[in-house]
């Protein structure tokens, strides 16, 4: 799952900074290999820090990221896994 060709929309690419779009993908790329289809980011700010929620639902996973940031941003992220390829979208296009 996750190892097949990787989508982005628009949504995404308009507002996510790059470097935050590979974080994603390498998250999920160090997660265990039974993991669920959809892959959830909650970003949000905190101090002068960009605050990351990844969690999944099926095994259950949570884990809380902080990095340095001078623009934090405050968004919902999914990844979602089809089986012949994954799209990273905005939870407001989905």
């Amino acid at each position: 799952m996750f190892d097949n060709p990787r989508y982005l929309t628009c949504g995404v690419i308009n507002s996510i900074p790059p470097p935050l779009q590979l974080f994603f993908w390498i998250c999920i790329d160090m997660l265990p290999e039974e993991r669920d289809y959809l892959q959830v980011f909650e970003l949000a700010p905190f101090g002068g820090f960009q605050q990351i929620k990844h969690t999944s639902e099926q095994p259950e996973y949570h884990k809380v990221f902080l990095l340095p940031s001078d623009n934090p941003i405050t968004e919902k992220i999914y990844i979602i896994d089809s089986d012949t390829y994954s799209t990273m979208l905005l939870a407001s296009e989905y």
